[in-house]
């Protein structure tokens, strides 16, 4: 935890940010052939992953604070601007489809509301009292996990929001690609991918982009995992809401359970579509209601139900 006594944010200086510095490695490009273009930035995204691996005792701190805020029936919210804004909303609107969990249990909010998703609404990341307002709205509480977005580090709107959830004692979270910055000053764990210098300079949609969407990525997915929402490497939460995701049902199950097309098919009509009563219907070869029982008594998570040979 790196919460300072007095916060102070001080006025733009973009020369302090490494994302606004220019990049040795790209000063030439527009002198370049395409394929020479793709080959440095494919270069410099290597990095990405190599930087964010640095930061995984902190992603994991804030995986096992969202976890428990799951099951305390809190909330995961993401607030950014722009680029930021947006990777956090395509995070949380992907985790109803993918694990059939509540739209309000992942958040994503935007410097500018739901109009700046697809247009820029200029001038919106920069009023505090605006972020101060979008989480009060929210309701946030000291169930819910708060995460800051911004490459930057100082964006205001960013701010107020984690501020606003400092002041419930929401445990709230700072991801950034700059060292030392106003938001990690308020944040319970920084989270810093040092990406540096972008191929374009300052267009941090790129490898600090990069860099959130993974860490995002990271954030939902091993949160939901250890809630038992993936039982192997399975999707076994997953929405059957279109053909597609029907027979990913259909493929889960088989792979679970190593029955046939047709025995597959049959556990899930008779288990009305939920994967994991179909899965522990064949592997036990027990009716849909015992399946539930089975499943009820080991809190819904798949894993320890199926190693739960006692039927009493």
């Amino acid at each position: 935890m790196r919460l300072k006594k007095t916060i102070t944010f001080p006025s733009i200086n973009l020369d302090d940010l490494l994302t606004e510095q220019r990049n040795p490695a790209s000063l030439e490009i527009d002198q370049k052939s395409t394929e020479e273009i793709l080959r440095i930035i494919n270069r410099e995204d290597r990095k990405v992953a190599w930087m964010v691996e640095k930061e995984i005792h902190q992603i994991a701190v804030a995986v096992d604070w969202i976890t428990e805020a799951f099951r305390r029936q809190g909330r995961l919210i993401y607030v950014g601007s722009g680029t930021s804004g947006r990777l956090g909303i395509l995070d949380a609107s992907e985790c109803p489809p993918t694990y059939n969990v509540s739209p309000n249990l992942v958040i994503g909010v935007i410097a500018g509301g739901n109009k700046a998703v697809m247009d820029s609404v200029e001038g919106a990341e920069d009023n505090e009292q605006a972020g101060r307002r979008a989480l009060l709205r929210l309701k946030v509480s000291r169930k819910d996990v708060v995460v800051g977005i911004a490459a930057s580090g100082r964006t205001p709107f960013v701010l107020g929001a984690m501020l606003a959830a400092k002041e419930t004692n929401a445990k709230v979270v700072s991801l950034t690609s700059t060292p030392d910055s106003p938001m990690e000053q308020i944040a319970d764990v920084a989270i810093t991918p040092l990406t540096g210098p972008e191929v374009v300079t300052g267009s941090t949609r790129m490898k600090a982009g990069t860099a959130q969407k993974m860490v995002l990525n990271m954030l939902s997915t091993a949160a939901m995992i250890r809630l038992g929402y993936v039982f192997s490497n399975l999707m076994i939460h997953v929405q059957p809401t279109n053909d597609k995701l029907r027979e990913r049902s259909r493929r889960i199950v088989l792979e679970a359970t190593g029955k046939s097309y047709q025995e597959v098919e049959q556990s899930l009509r008779k288990g009305r579509g939920n994967i994991k009563i179909a899965i522990l219907m064949l592997h036990f070869q027990e009716s849909p209601r015992q399946a539930q029982l089975r499943l009820k008594r080991a809190g819904g998570n798949l894993r320890k139900a199926m190693n739960c040979t006692n039927e009493g």
